[in-house]
């Protein structure tokens, strides 16, 4: 007769569900499985020999888990604390090499442009950081910081003393404010702007469609069939584009999207038309301002400091144009080229809602104060 454990299991209703439904669980890890299973079995009085031979475990571990549960209940069926693998590295060593990332190789007279992983652990091995490290250590290391010194970021410095007033000035129109007075339900914000260079490039062989387990394919080869410039006025609050398509920029086509805009309904009736542009030459300065207010009084260009594109609405509605309609792309000619991108703009404005823009003056102000702690050049923030 098998000698009875010496930890014998007495389970109450909750423990009992607990464990049972713990080890039906598919999704459970296996161990916690495993041990619900002993614990129930013991519970159940089945010898210790039983339960190895019916789990298919050594009759130690059956004897580990009845005595932990016995001695602490459920809580004892979790993993014990561990001190885990001993550290091959010590600290100081992580953080120069995290230093080392953080620094410009032109800085450490390294001939690269940026680090990666294995430039980085053969730069330590050089600097006698440590004698040896492989790359896939200093890529833990670093995704630890999120530090990604094989990526870069272009950005420039706002050199525009009066960048944060010029730019407050279309913020607030986003926002439906000019000089600190709300709009009228008769004014109207148009973000203008255009896209040059739009080519017609016909491939050498035709696209093909995508199909099971394979992508669209489009040929590389391609013959040119000339380029046109898209000029599109974006009504902010009301998510409606008015575009033409035109042989190329300047100031004569840009003027008849003017034409255009400002002889359709509501805005040929409107109180005011605020055009916010940026500084390109079809519309630069204060004599095209003076030119559209001449032609249309009430008509009023807001033109953007410089290097401020990134605030002009029209550039997120070209981005859609250039994900959307333009890529691949895939034209016979020219006509063609017009046709999408005026098709492209009906569909659009049958569906289009305002942008969620949030950015604000105060958050101008903010990056600004970020910019100047740089940079001791860069314009200091102005907006209201």
């Amino acid at each position: 007769m098998a000698a009875r454990s010496l930890y014998a299991i007495t389970l109450d209703a909750a423990d009992r569900k607990t464990l049972e439904a713990l080890a039906r669980r598919g999704r459970a890890e296996h161990r916690q499985v495993l041990r619900a299973r002993i614990v129930l079995a013991a519970a159940d009085e089945q010898s210790t020999a039983g339960i190895a031979r019916a789990l298919g475990v050594v009759q130690d571990t059956v004897r580990k888990w009845r005595k932990r549960f016995c001695h602490e209940g459920l809580p004892g069926l979790a993993d014990r604390p561990r001190s885990g693998r001993p550290r091959v590295f010590p600290a100081t060593v992580v953080a120069e090499v995290k230093a080392l990332a953080c620094e410009l190789p032109a800085h450490a007279d390294v001939p690269l442009a940026r680090w990666s992983s294995p430039d980085l652990a053969r730069e330590a091995v050089a600097r006698g950081v440590c004698q040896q490290i492989s790359a896939s250590t200093v890529r833990r290391w670093l995704a630890a910081d999120a530090l990604k010194p094989w990526q870069h970021r272009s950005w420039i410095f706002p050199r525009d003393p009066y960048f944060a007033v010029k730019a407050a000035r279309a913020l607030d129109l986003y926002a439906r404010v000019w000089e600190d007075e709300p709009l009228g339900d008769n004014d109207f914000v148009l973000s203008a702007d255009e896209k040059p260079g739009v080519q017609a490039r016909y491939r050498k062989h035709h696209t093909l469609p995508t199909g099971p387990r394979r992508k669209m394919r489009v040929e590389s080869e391609y013959a040119r069939g000339g380029t046109l410039a898209y000029f599109a006025a974006y009504d902010v609050h009301r998510a409606c584009v008015l575009g033409r398509c035109e042989p190329t920029t300047g100031i004569a086509p840009f003027s008849r999207l003017v034409d255009q805009v400002m002889t359709s309904e509501p805005y040929a009736s409107a109180r005011r038309v605020f055009w916010i542009v940026d500084n390109g030459a079809s519309h630069r300065n204060w004599a095209a301002a003076a030119r559209m207010n001449d032609a249309y009084s009430n008509a009023h260009m807001v033109h953007l400091p410089v290097h401020a594109s990134w605030l002009n609405q029209v550039e997120i509605y070209f981005s859609a144009v250039q994900r959307k309609a333009l890529t691949p792309d895939d034209f016979l000619d020219l006509n063609e080229v017009t046709q999408r991108l005026l098709s492209f703009q009906d569909r659009y404005n049958a569906t289009a809602q305002p942008f969620d823009w949030t950015f604000t003056s105060h958050d101008l102000n903010q990056l600004l104060n970020r910019i100047s702690r740089h940079d001791r050049h860069a314009p200091q923030p102005l907006a209201a």
